[in-house]
């Protein structure tokens, strides 16, 4: 299921469910398919894009100089993203940087290394919650299921992140809650806090408003990328 959260000429913003394919996965039908026969006036350009069991906020550009535009961005890493997770592990450490070069593994995995090739970088606060530990994560460079590796290397899979070794759920609990970028000269901030999953309950969006409040956290600097 996609919502549209924002439209302009030039780019929308849509939340996608949980279990939806980005392309066309089978029968079912992925984002850029749904927003074709939902919207068939406009046309529609991916600039990024998010594994099928996260769900969040998406951005997909209207026409073809936006798209490039949003890749100039997405290139010089100026997109700020947020997401969130739920382990039903206890991590390595409550917070850090976790980073690596990224290979494929079997069975469609993907591995951290210590060589710099396919570099991934990936920031993180954690708190617990009700026999949970929450995530907050800032991915500094957008490499595939690099959250999900970044995660599984601290010994905390994603709950329901099976591929991964976490433990089976009703859904994999990743959650793309925030998109920051310049446009046009004009700041863009958009919101999304989870809903969909027996464990996103209203307690716990509460307490991630109020644990990750980011006028409070001091990342560190990624001027080196």
């Amino acid at each position: 299921m996609l919502s549209v959260l924002f439209r302009c000429d030039d780019f929308w913003v849509i939340r996608k469910s949980p279990g939806m394919s980005f392309h066309a996965d089978s029968d079912e039908l992925g984002v850029m398919q749904s927003l074709a026969l939902s919207y068939p006036q406009q046309r529609f350009f991916p600039v990024h894009r998010l594994d099928k069991m996260t769900s969040g906020l998406l951005v997909v550009a209207c026409h073809a100089k936006a798209a490039a535009q949003f890749g100039v961005l997405f290139e010089r890493h100026e997109v700020e993203k947020r997401y969130l997770a739920l382990s039903n592990r206890k991590p390595k450490k409550k917070q850090g940087t976790i980073k690596g070069g990224m290979k494929p593994s079997r069975r469609g995995q993907w591995m951290l290394t210590k060589n710099a090739e396919n570099f991934a970088v990936t920031q993180f606060f954690s708190s617990s919650f009700q026999g949970f530990r929450v995530f907050l994560l800032r991915p500094l460079t957008g490499k595939t299921h690099q959250i999900r590796v970044a995660l599984k290397s601290l010994g905390a899979p994603i709950f329901g992140d099976v591929r991964y070794g976490g433990d089976r759920a009703d859904r994999g609990y990743l959650h793309a809650y925030a998109l920051q970028f310049d446009w046009q000269g004009e700041a863009k901030r958009f919101i999304d806090l989870p809903f969909e999953g027996e464990c996103f309950s209203a307690e716990l969006v509460d307490f991630i408003s109020a644990q990750f409040d980011e006028s409070l956290l001091t990342w560190p600097s990624s001027k080196s990328l």
